[in-house]
């Protein structure tokens, strides 16, 4: 049996490739206008009741903290910082599901393999 010369691996054909290469791109760029998006929104998160509460940026930097007068005690300074961390890592997973929800819109229906179709 005679081997068959030429062609391309895995039997993908050249309109084949110009298809994924457009998705591919129009995918990244749907990621990145996705991101500047993202990057723009404030997430906030309050701990002990709403004495504390804690706003980061798309960017997964705080931009503020307010802190209620009754939650400053200089002597439990430990619960301020256990009520300030709270209310960070509430913000920061609230961003981050954010992110994860909207980048799942665009790569959501690739699939196993990673959507490839070959």
């Amino acid at each position: 049996m005679a081997k068959r010369g030429g062609g391309f691996p895995g039997g993908m054909m050249p309109g084949n490739m110009n298809n994924l290469m457009k998705q591919a791109q129009k995918m990244q760029k749907q990621m990145e206008e996705a991101t500047k998006e993202l990057e723009e929104k404030t997430y906030e998160a309050t701990a002990g009741g709403g004495v504390v509460k804690v706003v980061v940026s798309g960017k997964k930097e705080i931009v503020a903290i307010e802190l209620e007068e009754e939650v400053v005690d200089k002597d439990d300074i430990e619960m301020l910082q256990d009520l300030i961390m709270a209310a960070t890592n509430e913000a920061l997973r609230a961003q981050e599901e954010d992110s994860n929800k909207e980048m799942s819109k665009i790569t959501g229906n690739m699939g196993g393999m990673g959507g490839f179709p070959f």
